[in-house]
């Protein structure tokens, strides 16, 4: 198969300004409050890369996926869409690094989208669970995000994480940061924002970086049963 060079995010405007979409050969970052709907957003990619008849390896470290809201996003095309998604679950900050580490051998060559939901709430646990060890947590999560780099250059596949948010107190109004920003903005070539407004089903999308190096963009985009599109 010929290689998948960007998957569309099905929001216009936001796919126009990225050249096509998410891009292939690099690493993506959604962050957001909760019910900002970051998982819809990544499961409507994964879609939309099945609707190209490639698969996407989807792991959900945080248990949000959800067939009925595949169902709805994918429509008419869900049993076709569910055979191209193989679906991980991977329970332990331990078990995420084992799916890490054996990614090349699932990314074959009909594999377009690698989607890790939410990357960083397993790390979390084990931070809560053990903080005395928060150093070598730190580290092992800088190493993961630079197997999946790699893996998105040399396979030449779209690697989609999302990530939990922080308060940022020092900042007036207070703002949120993903969970780990330093690491995950170093490797993300292309990093998206969520925030809410005062419409429960209008997202506000912020284009922070792009590996295009175009300049910051904000998008509203409308969220419904059928899943994110243009507003």
């Amino acid at each position: 198969m010929k290689v998948l060079s960007k998957i569309p995010t099905g929001c216009r405007s936001i796919d126009d300004y990225l050249k096509g979409g998410i891009p292939s050969g690099s690493v993506t970052l959604v962050y957001g409050e909760p019910d900002t709907c970051k998982t819809t957003l990544l499961i409507q990619c994964a879609v939309n890369c099945s609707k190209q008849g490639y698969k996407t390896l989807f792991a959900d470290c945080d248990g949000k996926f959800s067939v009925r809201r595949l169902s709805q996003i994918a429509s008419n095309q869900f049993e076709k869409t569910a055979e191209l998604i193989v679906l991980m679950k991977p329970a332990t900050f331990q078990e995420q690094t084992m799916v890490i580490d054996q990614l090349t051998d699932y990314v074959t060559n009909n594999v377009g989208l690698v989607v890790f939901d939410t990357f960083t709430s397993l790390y979390r646990l084990r931070i809560a669970e053990y903080p005395a060890k928060t150093f070598e947590l730190n580290r092992e999560l800088n190493r993961q995000l630079a197997v999946l780099a790699q893996t998105a250059r040399t396979q030449k596949v779209a690697v989609l994480i999302s990530s939990q948010v922080h308060s940022v107190l020092n900042d007036v109004p207070v703002s949120v940061e993903p969970v780990a920003t330093r690491v995950l903005k170093f490797w993300a070539d292309t990093v998206m924002a969520l925030k809410p407004t005062v419409d429960s089903k209008t997202i506000r999308l912020e284009l922070e970086k792009n590996s295009f190096k175009l300049l910051p963009r904000v998008f509203n985009v409308r969220v419904d049963e059928t899943g994110m599109c243009e507003h």
